[in-house]
């Protein structure tokens, strides 16, 4: 039953996207690490980013209402606590998954013409430039992941594994998260060329890339590394057309080990397609940001495995979020 809404409600969700536009913009400047352990007042502030300063003041002061810094007559500074999660001198901060979402508004308010034209919206870089931008995007998949890691993991236990295969790795999260489970296994980590760099320095801080074969590649033009008994796709699926996903898993199928298994996290849909309501946005945000992507349910994945010479798929763990777990077993 759908909600009843008020105008005042209606206009509050409209309005959202304000303060989300005020932080992204002050993460891509920067500005949180500029102020991290030292003041400034707007016109050193404006020389440090490359600000106006009227529109820096503006930008400032609407900062101190969101209470995300703190305003003294003329000088401006940041909390410890914001500065541990925005400022780039903090081990633990979300600056990429912030920056990340910054990338994914810009789409996003591209919608209406997305959905007239059916073709995914232009791109444009933000401020810091693409290779930033593709910087930020690798590391929020470890900003998102890092934390739930182990216990996802987990969820497939008893794991036995010898070598796994980790496509689309990316900076090595779920690749940690397996050879910690299982120390006696070894890993192969695919992905494009520009993030293998990423991948090598945190698996390097790990103490683990002496277990980790770094493979470059584009999985929808090359083969798979061949010989792995495990296969991980982590928040792949859901970038790729049903078409698309059938020729990757054919391609994993043909790479994988004998018995070996394949398993996806991601997105896992009902039936009607309308829950969960995250993975009902996710499909908004695959619709904005890719040519065919999209959020599916558990049918349309067997179906694709089976296709692809998959047997025995099972649905493991149906989470509400993207960690909905699906094995399938190399036929």
């Amino acid at each position: 039953m759908a909600k009843s809404w008020t105008a005042a409600e209606l206009m509050e969700a409209v309005r959202a996207f304000q303060p989300a536009c005020v932080i992204t913009a002050a993460a891509d400047l920067n500005v949180f690490t500029a102020l991290d352990g030292q003041p400034m007042t707007v016109l050193m502030l404006a020389a440090r980013i490359g600000g106006h300063p009227r529109a820096t003041t503006i930008l400032l002061d609407a900062l101190v209402a969101l209470e995300l810094l703190e305003k003294d007559r003329d000088a401006y500074a940041v909390p410890r606590r914001v500065a541990e999660l925005l400022s780039e001198k903090s081990p633990v901060n979300i600056l990429p998954g912030v920056r990340h979402q910054a990338n994914c508004l810009r789409r996003w308010v591209q919608l209406a013409q997305v959905v007239q034209k059916g073709e995914p919206a232009e791109r444009r870089p933000s401020v810091r430039g693409p290779q930033a931008d593709c910087e930020a995007f690798i590391g929020a998949m470890n900003t998102f992941n890092v934390a739930t890691a182990p216990s996802v993991v987990a969820r497939l236990e008893p794991l036995r594994f010898q070598r796994l295969l980790d496509i689309g790795g990316a900076s090595g999260t779920w690749t940690i998260a397996f050879l910690l489970a299982v120390p006696e296994a070894t890993a192969v980590l695919f992905d494009l060329p520009e993030v293998i760099p990423l991948a090598e320095k945190r698996l390097t801080a790990a103490h683990l890339i002496d277990r980790v074969t770094l493979v470059p590649g584009d999985y929808n033009f090359d083969e798979m590394p061949s010989g792995a008994d495990l296969a991980w796709l982590s928040a792949v699926a859901h970038q790729n057309s049903r078409e698309q996903n059938r020729a990757l898993f054919a391609k994993v199928h043909a790479a994988l080990a004998a018995e070996g298994s394949l398993v996806i996290r991601d997105i896992v849909m009902e039936t009607s397609r309308t829950r969960p309501a995250l993975g009902a946005m996710f499909a908004v945000n695959m619709l904005v940001g890719t040519e065919g992507g999209n959020s599916y349910t558990f049918d349309e994945y067997r179906d694709d495995l089976i296709r692809s010479g998959f047997a025995e798929i099972e649905l493991l763990y149906q989470d509400e979020g993207m960690s909905s777990l699906i094995r399938a077993k190399r036929s």
